[in-house]
């Protein structure tokens, strides 16, 4: 028989360790619930790392991908009469991801013990977030969770869809410039002190762009670790500010005022906060719920500070739409649409519609970003690259030009 590893919690939520010897896991599983103790991990000793791996700590190896199958397929079983429990064992099984079968296992173990399925799912929230367990949540109470779980994988394919776009446009300038850079800093460091040798052999004053060129050469070789720690400490720095609140703040809200990505920031926030709070009303979670939820996830510290104060405002009885309005961070005609939708009892499709519209907002401002920043991108490479090498090459042409006269 083999040797295994458990851990597991009693009655009182005490969590317990050990080991035992048994054919198989299910063996482990059944002896423990035989002694009153509920298990969350069972491995046998040898086989991977014998250490507890927390699994909402790396919740970010599962993919929105993933989420999106799993969410899909869950609601056809439910809709087809597959009971809860039946649903998670196959799902577990058929997931090639391990730390995401894990976590279904232990979803499994928790409805198994007694638990709602939204609680379970609570237990991840790395994996699950509010939005998902909320939803869940809603599902479970109106007899829906087949319609709800389709609600949500259709929103996070189209979340996942509008990230996509987003990353794509800023991908290809950032290693455009990337590139760049390791170009220039080659030819500073390696090619130029080359042709600096070759130039004190000749003699005589170098061009003006030669010498400048040179000069920087120069300044880059004797400080260069100076400068590697310094760009790194600037990083982190930045990293530390951004980490607090007014930190934070400062940034987004400065980020919103940027001449072309501002716009764009902008247009992704209404996206998102259209097609997350649209979602949560049309699955039956109360609006203020629904917004303390979207401004959580809100991903900018500014559109959620807006959002706290609409909130703020509909629990004192106003509309959404007034107090949407005078944040004066979401654009007049998402306020005016949001109003419609409200005195015609439909905000939920009028904010789907709305989201709707400002994807392919996104699309046409990832378009126009792409197509201005290519040109300036040519005309950054252009003059760095080629003012280097024309730099490098004056001398030579005043060599040869002196010697053919």
């Amino acid at each position: 028989m083999a040797k295994y590893a458990w851990t597991g919690k009693t009655r009182t939520g005490q969590v317990q360790k050990g080991e035992m010897e048994a054919p198989n896991e299910a063996a482990v599983g059944a002896q423990l619930r035989r002694q009153g103790i509920m298990p969350s991990n069972i491995r046998e000793r040898g086989k991977g790392l014998d250490i507890d791996i927390k699994i909402p700590g790396f919740g970010n190896k599962v993919s929105t991908k993933e989420i999106v199958v799993f969410t899909r397929q869950f609601a056809t079983m439910i809709d087809a009469g597959l009971a809860l429990v039946q649903c998670l064992d196959i799902l577990s099984r058929q997931q090639s991801n391990k730390m995401f079968k894990q976590v279904l296992l232990q979803v499994k173990e928790s409805v198994e013990s007694g638990s709602t399925f939204a609680d379970a799912l609570k237990k991840h929230p790395k994996i699950f977030d509010e939005l998902f367990v909320n939803l869940v949540a809603a599902g479970e109470v109106g007899g829906i969770l087949d319609t709800i779980l389709n609600r949500l994988a259709a929103y996070f394919e189209k979340a996942h869809k509008l990230k996509k776009k987003v990353k794509g446009a800023m991908t290809y300038p950032g290693t455009v410039v990337g590139i760049a850079v390791i170009v220039i800093g080659v030819i500073l460091v390696f090619v130029i002190p080359a042709f600096e040798k070759m130039f004190a052999d000749f003699g005589g004053v170098l061009p003006m762009p030669t010498r400048i060129v040179i000069a920087i050469s120069d300044f880059i070789q004797s400080w260069i670790i100076a400068i590697i720690a310094g760009v790194m400490l600037f990083i982190f720095l930045f990293k530390r500010f951004y980490a607090t609140p007014k930190g934070r703040a400062l940034v987004d809200a400065y980020a919103l005022k940027l001449p072309v990505f501002g716009i764009l920031i902008r247009k992704v926030s209404v996206a998102k906060f259209s097609r997350t709070l649209g979602t949560m009303i049309s699955s039956g979670v109360p609006i203020l719920d629904g917004l303390d939820i979207v401004a959580k996830t809100a991903g900018n510290k500014t559109v959620e500070n807006a959002i706290y104060k609409v909130r703020q405002s509909i629990s004192e009885g106003k509309t959404i739409a007034d107090p949407l309005e005078k944040t004066g961070v979401f654009p007049p005609m998402v306020c005016q649409m949001i109003g419609v939708g409200e005195q015609s009892g439909s905000i939920d499709s009028m904010l789907n519609k709305i989201a709707d519209f400002y994807d392919d907002e996104v699309d046409e401002a990832v378009n126009n970003l792409t197509a201005m920043l290519e040109p300036m991108l040519m005309l950054f490479l252009g003059t760095t690259v080629g003012g280097l090498v024309i730099a490098m090459y004056l001398p030579i042409f005043k060599i040869a030009g002196t010697v053919g006269g």
